[in-house]
């Protein structure tokens, strides 16, 4: 169980459709702003931090001109307003780890 305010870890991310669906969304509203087109192709690693809502933090792998790159974004998530808004999207690295294949 979540702690209000603490920051855990999101048991099956890697399998998680709920997840899975966060993070396509945060490439697609990443794509829009920056007016870019990463495709997205997996989960590497979730957290979530409860507040008023849900704040997830996403480590996601996507393809940008058929080169790997791994970014973290930050969701805030309100589903009983239907409240979604990508926080932040930032590069982590260029190239996935040997640890997330």
């Amino acid at each position: 169980m979540s702690k209000v305010g603490g920051v855990s870890e999101v048991g099956g991310s890697q399998n998680s459709v709920e997840i899975d669906g966060l993070a396509r969304f945060a490439v697609d509203e990443h794509n829009k702003k920056q007016n870019t087109l990463l495709e997205f192709q997996k989960v590497v690693n979730a957290k979530q931090q409860v507040v008023a809502g849900t704040v997830y933090y996403i480590t996601l792998e996507v393809t940008d001109g058929g080169k790997k790159k791994v970014y973290e974004a930050k969701i805030w998530e309100k589903p009983w307003l239907n409240f979604k808004e990508l926080q932040e999207f930032k590069l982590i690295s260029d190239t996935p780890s040997a640890s997330s294949a």
